[in-house]
């Protein structure tokens, strides 16, 4: 595939952390090795002292699975990368110490804050606008700030050092194969776009459950929780997508202004102890492994009341979703991993006296990493043909062969915006959340508890 990239140098900020090592490498190793990212130079900086070797090393533990799989093109791409690649020690938040790595790196460049929001804020403060070249491309991970009030000043500051169409707020949990699967499902079928309305569905679920624990995140999540870290980052965009009118193209322009439409619709309604849950996973065990109680992990402060697993009920208020509740569940540490969206169509009004069995309504899964489409639909059961019985129809759905980062990667390199959420998009987000927030820190809302392990607290809905 012949390379489009416009970007010469990557420089990612917080190269020392678990992000980088864990996903952003990876992601980008499996981009180089396709041959998507030809003539790219890495660099890293970060506040620990790392001595080459050290970053050498992680360079090399990051980019071992796509190397074993890359053809000999690809494999000579990584060597090139690695071999070439440096690590620099700073202070990002301190005046001139970004700027001057900076001024010495080959343009344009993109540089990704793997960092928590504050620190980016900090580090984007330290920067005046003459200190960051033209072309230059600014990445920031989600959460984009930590409030509507600190993601506003966020966007005013990257305003000042990069036109919008060159500030990236990465969304990987949305892949590209995965947005245009949805978009392809909604708008390619005649069938289905009639009944997708508060007429015909009851009720859309979108749900991120993990099976992992903390696993050494204290220090980023403790501060965060479940509903700034997974609901109000991630799950958002996922109800836009599901719930937008139908746009002219999936261009960057028609698509991110249908995604905005929608959620300046949105809303979680008070009283939100009925409309919101939030609770935190106790000792347990999962898949034969022993979880220490949450509170008891190692950097968290038990006092803070962190949720680890949150549900609220968002409303949109307008003529195609009204009355249709979007419940968007994410929390750690429960039994059964999943990733999807759930749509609950209503009852048929009237079933012909006669039948039998289970009548349940119909019901559209969407699976996310892998992408696949599973729908529910009653039909007559073997044997006794008026008894009816449930059967699943299932597909996989088109998947992409790079890693979810090295697809936001592909479009911060070639200057694709697609997957970057606007700076309007990103303030709304937490205008709908931030209510919730201050409900809980009053406690408006219970923290319940869960055992690791578990699907989440016995007073919850299955």
């Amino acid at each position: 595939m012949t390379s489009r990239i416009t970007v010469k140098t990557l420089l990612i900020l917080g190269a020392s952390g678990d992000l980088t090592g864990r996903l952003l490498l990876p992601g980008l190793a499996r981009l180089v090795s396709r041959g998507r990212a030809d003539g790219l130079s890495l660099v890293g900086a970060g506040s620990d002292a790392w001595t080459p070797e050290q970053w050498l090393e992680r360079i090399e533990e990051s980019f071992a699975d796509a190397h074993s799989q890359a053809e000999a093109y690809g494999r000579r791409e990584l060597k090139r990368i690695r071999e070439s690649s440096s690590y620099h020690q700073l202070d990002v938040t301190a005046e001139g110490q970004l700027a001057g790595l900076l001024a010495q790196l080959e343009g344009p460049v993109a540089i990704y804050f793997a960092l928590p929001p504050r620190v980016s804020q900090l580090a984007c403060e330290a920067l005046a606008p003459g200190q960051v070249p033209a072309g230059t491309r600014l990445v920031m991970e989600k959460p984009f700030g930590s409030s509507a009030e600190s993601a506003r000043h966020l966007n005013k500051t990257l305003a000042a050092l990069a036109p919008e169409d060159h500030i990236h707020r990465v969304d990987h949990f949305l892949g590209k194969a995965t947005v245009l699967n949805i978009l392809g499902l909604r708008f390619a079928n005649t069938f289905l776009e009639p009944v997708w309305n508060r007429e015909h569905i009851e009720k859309i679920e979108i749900v991120f459950d993990e099976d992992l624990a903390l696993e050494g995140r204290a220090r980023y999540y403790d501060g965060a929780g479940a509903l700034r870290d997974m609901i109000q980052s991630h799950l958002l965009q996922i109800m836009a997508l599901l719930a937008i009118e139908p746009p002219a193209s999936v261009e960057e322009r028609d698509l991110r202004d249908a995604v905005a439409t929608v959620l300046r619709a949105g809303s979680i309604k008070a009283p939100y102890a009925k409309s919101t849950r939030r609770a935190r996973y106790t000792a347990g065990s999962i898949g034969g492994r022993k979880v220490p109680d949450y509170a008891n992990e190692d950097g968290v402060d038990a006092a803070r009341g962190t949720e680890t697993l949150a549900e609220v009920e968002v409303q949109i208020d307008n003529w195609r979703w009204q009355g249709v509740p979007f419940i968007l569940r994410s929390g750690k540490a429960l039994g059964i991993k999943r990733k999807e969206a759930v749509v609950t169509f209503r009852p048929v009004p009237h079933l012909p006296r006669g039948f039998t069995g289970v009548d349940s309504p119909n019901q559209l899964r969407i699976g996310f990493g892998p992408d696949t489409l599973q729908f529910d639909v009653d039909v007559n059961g073997p044997g006794d043909v008026l008894s009816l019985d449930r059967a699943t129809l299932e597909a996989e759905l088109s998947g992409s062969e790079l890693l979810p980062y090295g697809e936001v990667l592909e479009g911060v390199l070639t200057g694709d915006p697609l997957l970057s959420v606007r700076a309007d998009t990103a303030e709304d987000c937490w205008r709908i959340m931030e209510p919730v927030l201050k409900a809980w820190a009053r406690d408006s809302a219970p923290l319940e508890e869960y055992a690791a392990g578990s699907d989440g607290p016995d007073s919850w809905p299955g």
